[in-house]
């Protein structure tokens, strides 16, 4: 059965939402296949800082992921691949989303609207880094089309990292 997708909007991350997103990934369930734990706000304060630069010299960035009331849900995205492992030079798309919201949509939405974005932006193909046990993720990559193309070594992990591929 398909259900209608929620409403979503994506907006460039501001100051303020590096507040929300160290408040939302405190939680241990969230950052499972993320470290386990947020990290120090200072962390997100940067990454939102970067996230503005590449959407001002890409056109896409880890946007702030907002549902229909404007309470900001987490964030969804593309952004240059940042290891020096993995992907190297390829165009991520990820997401990452506060558990009081999972299960609803909101990230299937928000990944196809990425999707459009980065297209538009001049993207050819995308990848998707997934942890194996990730099931959650593992579905929105299917749901967008994504197909498993190779796995690579997490340096920080006993598992390799599933990369997803999708030709736009």
């Amino acid at each position: 059965m398909n259900r209608a997708l929620p409403d979503v909007r994506l907006r460039v991350p501001t100051d303020e939402d590096a507040f929300a997103w160290h408040r939302i990934f405190a939680d241990p369930e969230v950052m499972e296949f993320h470290g386990g734990k947020a990290a120090e706000l200072s962390v997100y304060e940067e990454l939102t800082a970067r996230q503005r630069r590449h959407d001002a010299e890409l056109g896409f960035c880890l946007w702030t992921l907002v549902d229909a009331e404007g309470e900001v849900l987490g964030f969804t995205g593309a952004q240059p691949w940042p290891r020096e492992w993995g992907p190297k030079g390829e165009i991520e798309i990820g997401w990452r989303l506060g558990r009081a919201h999972w299960g609803k949509g909101y990230v299937t939405a928000a990944a196809l609207t990425t999707l459009e974005r980065v297209r538009a932006a001049g993207v050819s193909d995308v990848v998707a880094v997934v942890r194996p046990g990730n099931e959650r993720s593992i579905a929105v990559t299917r749901r967008v089309g994504m197909e498993l193309a190779e796995a690579f070594a997490h340096p920080a992990t006993a598992e390799p990292a599933h990369c997803y591929r999708l030709a736009l």
